[in-house]
């Protein structure tokens, strides 16, 4: 099955659950751990290349680290193209046709604290280009309401939903709602729209097969690996630099690391 039909498939039944990774050497650990599909953080792959967060990564890096991942694993990849790098639909519609080129069968973009009309054209830009290229790409839209504050708490269902509407008729498959925790509100998206649901992991949020309850279909990581990753390399240079020590409990040890990193697709 084509990858781009399959990842489509994942969201029909159960929960996608999706820890983000940033390279291809995590994106063989998130393989190696069960991921039946692979999905980038924007913040971490930025922090990776040593940028920070909020579209000042140069999209050749991102095109670069795509295709890297897409050489490590042969899983379906979404990628998080933050609010697609340009103000311009018509860019955003060029850089979507290059990711798709790469080997890319899903996005994330997201409208922030723009016009929501603005992201509508930027997904109808970014659904013709995939169309052109005859990929059934996986368009999900990042709805910040919850996230950025951009309605008050009793509006913030019909806010998501006004724009998921929007977002829809523009050519979205699914919408992403990160900043959502509670219950029934998740139920109310839910059965306000009948595109998929994604939430952003919370530590309160609920379990898994709880949101599976409720009717959500994918929960991301987002850049939570990144930062246990980078805080435990934290630590671990500073004990380093202090002691000299190198022993750690969650070493992943050479000979296992380099046969995982050696192996063939």
């Amino acid at each position: 099955m084509r990858n781009d039909i399959l990842f489509q498939e994942l969201h029909t039944s159960g929960l996608l659950m999706l820890a983000n990774c940033w390279d291809g050497g995590t994106a063989r650990i998130a393989a190696l751990a069960g991921a039946k599909a692979l999905a980038t953080s924007s913040a971490a792959v930025a922090w990776g290349h040593g940028y920070g967060d909020g579209s000042q990564l140069p999209t050749a890096l991102l095109l670069e680290t795509v295709r890297d991942i897409v050489r490590a694993s042969g899983l379906p990849l979404t990628v998080d193209i933050e609010d697609g790098y340009a103000a311009d639909p018509e860019r955003v519609g060029r850089f979507v046709g290059q990711l798709v080129q790469a080997g890319v069968v899903g996005i994330n973009i997201e409208d922030g604290n723009a016009p929501p009309e603005l992201l509508a054209r930027k997904i109808a830009a970014a659904r013709a280009a995939a169309d052109a290229a005859g990929v059934q790409l996986y368009i999900n839209a990042r709805c910040d309401v919850y996230l950025k504050n951009l309605a008050e708490p009793g509006q913030r269902v019909a806010e998501t939903l006004r724009r998921a509407a929007l977002y829809q008729e523009a050519g979205a498959s699914g919408l992403f709602a990160p900043g959502v925790t509670d219950e029934a509100e998740m139920a109310a998206l839910v059965q306000g729209t009948s595109m998929p649901l994604n939430v952003l992991a919370r530590p309160k949020l609920a379990s898994p097969a709880r949101l599976e309850q409720l009717g959500v279909r994918r929960l991301s990581a987002g850049s939570a690996p990144a930062e246990v990753m980078m805080g435990r390399l934290r630590a671990y240079m500073e004990r380093f630099h202090a002691t000299g020590a190198i022993d750690d409990e969650l070493t992943f040890d050479y000979g296992s690391l380099n046969k995982l990193m050696s192996t063939a697709r």
